[in-house]
């Protein structure tokens, strides 16, 4: 038998009641979409890029990841999508950088964990 399952069936009713009503208030849509964004190794290495320098041109970028600059604009354009990344115009250049704190936040709390993962 696996000892990852409770042999016997019960449930606390007042903690799943509290949790229930608590998930049917939330909206978890829009952060699926945050880790769908994040889930490519590509993305992730230019959210992390962008944790590293607050602003990176197209150019950079497709530097950074070893691609061309289309394949860089293709993902810097879907983390824009999701919220993640914003751009400013500068003549002919075009910079990214991440959308807000907690995007940062969130990316360095994911290398953080993963950093840790590594070394146990």
């Amino acid at each position: 038998m696996a000892r990852d399952v409770c042999e016997i069936s019960c449930y606390d009713e007042a903690k799943v009641q509290r949790v229930k009503e608590h998930l049917a208030s939330v909206d978890t849509r829009q952060m699926v979409q945050i880790f769908k964004a994040l889930a490519d190794d590509t993305r992730m290495k230019i959210a992390l890029a962008l944790c590293r320098e607050p602003e990176l041109c197209v150019c950079d970028v497709a530097n950074i990841i070893g691609s061309t600059v289309a394949t860089a604009s293709h993902h810097l354009r879907l983390l824009r999508h999701m919220g993640l990344a914003k751009y400013r115009r500068d003549g002919k250049l075009v910079f990214y950088s991440l959308d807000d704190e907690h995007v940062r936040q969130l990316i360095l709390l994911a290398l953080e964990h993963g950093e840790e993962k590594a070394h146990v």
